[in-house]
Parts: structure tokens; C-alpha cells; sequence
């Protein structure tokens, strides 16, 4: 899985930050893998339908928010589903970069009782994809996380869409991930290929296994640095036809 995590967050100040949905296509073979990563998520949980997706990763930097971000926007285009993409990495939150949001507004100020339901969804440019971002910093997101508030908002989303994807904090350093996995139908762990140590990855699935959550997979990023070059899409040059082409062959 090569994810482009990073592209779409400019550096230079002086110029308008573009959102993820900016660089994604249908058509390309990113969003073919994405298409065949939930396909994978369906089959693997036996027919029954997924509601509730938690995304995680063993440590930081391994992609996991630009995954869940990728994946909603696929589930949202694609299969014309009503998904919900919601930020509760609160201690490091990165979903409102990916679509050029305020990160402010979002769920910690609902968990603090500051804001109402409807008032921290946002808009994305698909229709079908609404985004709950992390909202303002906060020094207590574990205990946030594990109020009864929480859960009766994972249950008002799931009543109102057909997919809610969690973007958690990573399973190793901190316990959320583990809170989070409580109310989720299934649980998807990230792994940067080249960078994760065995045993960081190795502990990461014994924590959520203990806990007794449905480990559906896991989704290995950065595979383009790791594989020989025939694994590379561009080895094989499959891509649709178009009259230019066929006149120079």
C-alpha cells in the first residue's frame, strides 16, 4: 500500500493548503487498492455488515491517518455509502490537515459539554462524507475517551450513517486506542513496511488480541521502498486506452 501521506500538506505558508480530495482519482491505482482493501474488510467479517472501523498503528509516523482519510473518501465515492470519519486522536490529531478544516469544534469540545452533535460535523467536497475533527488540545483524551459520553455518540453515529470510520492513536504508547476498540466492529492495524520493529508490531497485536477486539488485518504502507521492482504497478503498464496510444502502436 503506497499512501502519499505528507503531499497535500504544504509547507510554504504563503500558499493555499489543498485537500486530500485534490490529489485522489478513481481511477488510480491507489484507489484501486483501497476499493480491494474494503471489499477485504467486508469478507472478513463473515457477511455481517461493518458500522464501525477503528484504524491504528503500533507507533507514530506509520500512515494510519492518511489510511482512514483515504479509505472513507474510496467507501464514500465508490460505494456511495454515508460515511463519518472521525478524528479521536486527540493527542496528535491530523484529519483536519488532510481536508483543509479547523481542527477547533470538534470532539473534545463535545465530550467537555461545550458543543452539540450537530454542531461539530463537518462538510467535506463529497456528499457523502462528513468529518468530526479532534477539536481543541486536550491534557486528558484517555479519560475523555472513556466516558459514557463517548459511547452514546458512537451509537448516534452509527444509527445515522452506514460507515463510521476512528482514526485512533497508536495501540503501543498509549491506551486509546485500546478505550476505542470497545466500540468498534472491527479493528485495522498499520504497519510502515521498513520502519516498524517486529516486536513493536508483535506487542501492538498481543494488546488488542488481549482485549478481545476483531483484528480484521492489517494494512502494510510504504510496501513501494520494500518489494522488487515487479511488484511495482508501473512494471506491468495496465491502464485503460485511449486513441493517442492505439494510433502510436
Amino acid at each position: 500500500m503506497n499512501a502519499f501521506s505528507g503531499t497535500f500538506m504544504n509547507k510554504d505558508k504563503t500558499k493555499k493548503l489543498r485537500s486530500l480530495l485534490a490529489y485522489y482519482s478513481s481511477e488510480s491505482t491507489m484507489a484501486t487498492e483501497f476499493r480491494r482493501i474494503f471489499a477485504n474488510i467486508r469478507v472478513h467479517n463473515s457477511g455481517k455488515e461493518v458500522k464501525t472501523l477503528l484504524i491504528t498503528s503500533s507507533t507514530l509516523g506509520e500512515g494510519k491517518s492518511t489510511i482512514a482519510s483515504l479509505l472513507a473518501v474510496t467507501v464514500a465515492q465508490r460505494y456511495n455509502r454515508k460515511v463519518l470519519l472521525l478524528d479521536a486522536d486527540l493527542r496528535r490529531a491530523t484529519i483536519h490537515h488532510h481536508f483543509c478544516l479547523n481542527r477547533t469544534q470538534g470532539l473534545t469540545e463535545l465530550l467537555e459539554g461545550e458543543s452539540q452533535l450537530r454542531d461539530i460535523i463537518k462538510a467535506s467536497d463529497l456528499e457523502n462524507l462528513k468529518i468530526i475533527t479532534a477539536g481543541r488540545h486536550t491534557d486528558k483524551p484517555a479519560e475523555l475517551l472513556d466516558e459514557p459520553r463517548f459511547k452514546q455518540l458512537i451509537d448516534e453515529l452509527r444509527f445515522y450513517h452506514d460507515l463510521l470510520i476512528i482514526d485512533s492513536a497508536p495501540v503501543v504508547p498509549v491506551s486509546d486506542a485500546i478505550i476505542l476498540g470497545q466500540q468498534a466492529d472491527g479493528v485495522v492495524l498499520v504497519v510502515k513496511a521498513g520502519k516498524t520493529q517486529r516486536e513493536v508490531v508483535k506487542r501492538a497485536c498481543e494488546l488488542l488480541q488481549g482485549s478481545n477486539f476483531r483484528v480484521i488485518g492489517v494494512i502494510m504502507n510504504n510496501m513501494k521502498e520494500m518489494l522488487p521492482y515487479y511488484y511495482n504497478y508501473k512494471y506491468y503498464g495496465y491502464e485503460n486506452d485511449s486513441p493517442d496510444k492505439k494510433q502510436k502502436q
